[in-house]
């Protein structure tokens, strides 16, 4: 007999005073749609989608339903109290909406480990457990409003009240961005990370030195980096001396090196083997950059060496005696880093080799970093 994964309905607890923030963090736009409303527009077309406000007239909007607190000032308690009471499901996901990245696959993934022997299902990693990422029955009702009125507000005090199941990420390609919220103006500005961006340009050209020269910028500037790069030649163990260890001396905290029959992933600067696989399922780029995401600490920065022809936006190393000209798609190029052409030449932005100043600036710009 096959397993029925059961309905839910969405709760999404709109928050308090945002006051760390500044200003109200679910209003708040992210790729020109609020946090809120990324989020009610994620879950719409699966069922019924409620929102938690304190305040009236705020986050109205079609295809969601606003319930509104009836106790004041005892924080995210009274929400998922009102969101159980007025749901049409017995079971609801609830989430937060300063957290950007949730969507459906964690819900649905939530959702499977549904069963009589736990009310509450809550997502942990390794840091801590996440109350607002998590499935709550309505059997719950009776226990939060007993907390309630005893005065025990802590969302610990639920779980540990009831039947609670957690939920590890480890073993699954689930995005770890899932369990992240966003407190500050610096978490709010870092929303786009991680940014993707290719170094090209024919053999011998520099691209290798290149990289480690933006990978020394960008550790200096505070964020971390990951590297991918393609083998033609099929070298792809980990050898002192070649590009991988260069890479990590320079300061990458992972990187991913490929070729046509399989790929070493090493995300131990201290390791000296990374594991390999057969490359059978994909060789495609977007697979290895989904291995760099789903890793417990992904980096924020993730250069791909190579590349030249591709779709994504990229830095062109052009120089005299390796082909003297542009080959990249003029659309894709952030700059191009030369000693041959001339920016009369091209329409983007032009550097000399030695000016990583320049480059590194020309990133930041082009990325709002």
């Amino acid at each position: 007999m096959s397993y029925h994964t059961p309905s839910f309905s969405v709760g999404i607890l709109a928050g308090g005073k945002s006051t760390r923030m500044g200003q109200n963090k679910a209003l708040m736009e992210f790729n020109n749609e609020t946090m809120i409303g990324r989020i009610s527009r994620e879950f719409r077309s699966s069922g019924e989608v409620l929102i938690s406000a304190a305040e009236r007239g705020i986050y109205e909007a079609p295809g969601v339903r606003v319930v509104y607190d009836e106790n004041s000032g005892i924080g995210p308690i009274e929400g998922i109290r009102r969101l159980l009471s007025e749901s049409k499901e017995e079971y609801v996901f609830i989430c937060a909406a300063d957290m950007p990245f949730v969507n459906r696959e964690i819900a649905e993934y939530i959702a499977e480990f549904i069963s009589s022997d736990h009310d509450c299902y809550v997502v942990e990693d390794k840091e801590r457990m996440h109350p607002l990422l998590a499935i709550y029955s309505k059997r719950m009702l009776p226990v939060i409003e007993e907390l309630i009125r005893r005065g025990k507000y802590r969302l610990m005090d639920i779980l540990n009240a009831v039947r609670t199941k957690y939920i590890s990420l480890e073993h699954t390609n689930i995005d770890r961005r899932v369990v992240r919220n966003v407190n500050t103006r610096d978490e709010f500005l870092k929303l786009s990370l991680p940014v993707v961006f290719c170094v090209s340009g024919f053999h011998n050209s520099g691209k290798t030195g290149l990289i480690e020269k933006l990978i020394n910028e960008f550790i200096r500037a505070g964020f971390t980096v990951g590297v991918i790069k393609h083998d033609g030649q099929d070298h792809v163990k980990r050898v002192e001396g070649t590009d991988t260890c260069r890479y990590h001396k320079a300061g990458a905290v992972c990187s991913v090196i490929t070729s046509d029959t399989g790929f070493v992933m090493d995300a131990d600067r201290s390791a000296n083997t990374g594991f390999v696989m057969d490359a059978d399922r994909s060789a495609e780029t977007e697979y290895y950059l989904q291995l760099m995401r789903s890793l417990p600490e992904p980096p924020d920065i993730i250069i791909l060496e190579g590349f030249k022809y591709s779709k994504m936006p990229k830095i062109e190393v052009v120089r005299r005696g390796t082909g003297p000209c542009s080959v990249a798609d003029p659309e894709t190029l952030i700059c191009i880093v030369t000693d041959c052409i001339s920016p009369d030449e091209v329409s983007c932005p032009v550097f000399g080799p030695d000016d990583i100043r320049g480059i590194f600036s020309c990133l930041r710009k082009y990325y709002a970093l």
